[in-house]
């Protein structure tokens, strides 16, 4: 479980109730922590290359927790998964991308295809949606595998103004792109009012109309889970029970139920009805 900049690995495991969830269903969690000595704002280095390659920097170190938590706990080393938030979901999508036999599957949030960025500078316009490269060049960005491939689940917020919605399309292309999958999906519905798309039971996506930047929660209803904070927005969807179901650790979650009004919308207006067309026109909506 990856943070977001600025945030604590506890601050993330309060606002998203993964500990809660894990105490019910009997699953154990590991909270890799940023130091402010690697970067200031805590946020994981998913932008530089000595960080995210296979066998170096961070990733690895991510890497060595993960064996140690397998080793001390006798853990089942094929059904390992990982998520994270914005830069921690950057990370957690290089991890994916570098170390695919490593992960059963994976769930990004508001966050970044793997290989985009060298540096602040492109980390910058890359979380603004400029710059980003066509299907062919983000596939080209994961190393060929031979094995079987995670599942993926992502979700962002169309209204994100910290990262642009167009990074979950990107993301999406880059993935089944690495696998010579068809960007169609194979079905799109709503999810008790966001966006869901789905390709087959591997790959779903989830947009959430009027949502900003940070972790999809609920406080009341079924789904409630985990706690409002900077970047916990409550919007009545757990993305944290609906990762845990997708991956199938923990119960699925029944859908029907009317979504909250998100917290902290961005001013931004009329995007729900825009995106499409947008991405569309970028080469990355399938």
């Amino acid at each position: 479980m990856l943070h977001g900049c600025t945030q604590s690995a506890a601050d993330y495991d309060r606002g998203s109730g993964w500990s809660r969830l894990a105490d019910g269903a009997g699953f154990a969690l590991l909270f890799p922590e940023q130091q402010r000595a690697n970067n200031a704002n805590l946020c994981f280095n998913w932008f530089q290359a000595n960080d995210t390659a296979s066998g170096r920097g961070e990733a690895q170190s991510i890497i060595a927790m993960i064996d140690t938590l397998l080793a001390r706990h006798t853990l089942d080393p094929v059904r390992v998964f990982i998520t994270g938030l914005s830069a921690g979901g950057a990370m957690a999508m290089a991890l994916l991308a570098t170390h695919p036999g490593r992960f059963a599957g994976g769930g990004i949030i508001a966050g970044l295809p793997h290989g985009v960025a060298s540096g602040i500078p492109d980390a910058f316009e890359r979380m603004r949606g400029q710059g980003l490269p066509p299907p062919p060049r983000l596939a080209a960005l994961v190393p060929a595998h031979n094995g079987r491939w995670p599942r993926l689940s992502v979700w962002h917020g169309d209204a994100d103004t910290t990262v642009a919605p167009l990074n979950a399309e990107a993301i999406i292309a880059q993935w089944l792109g690495a696998q010579h999958l068809p960007l169609a999906p194979t079905s799109t519905t709503t999810l008790n009012g966001a966006r869901l798309r789905r390709w087959g039971d591997h790959v779903e996506a989830i947009t959430i109309p009027g949502l900003g930047h940070g972790t999809p929660i609920a406080t009341t209803g079924a789904e409630a889970l985990g706690r409002p904070a900077p970047f916990m927005l409550d919007c009545g969807l757990s993305s944290t029970r609906r990762i845990a179901a997708f991956w199938g650790i923990a119960p699925a979650v029944a859908d029907g139920v009317a979504m909250a009004r998100p917290t902290a919308a961005s001013p931004l207006t009329g995007v729900a009805a825009t995106i499409d067309a947008a991405l569309r026109r970028a080469g990355l909506l399938g």
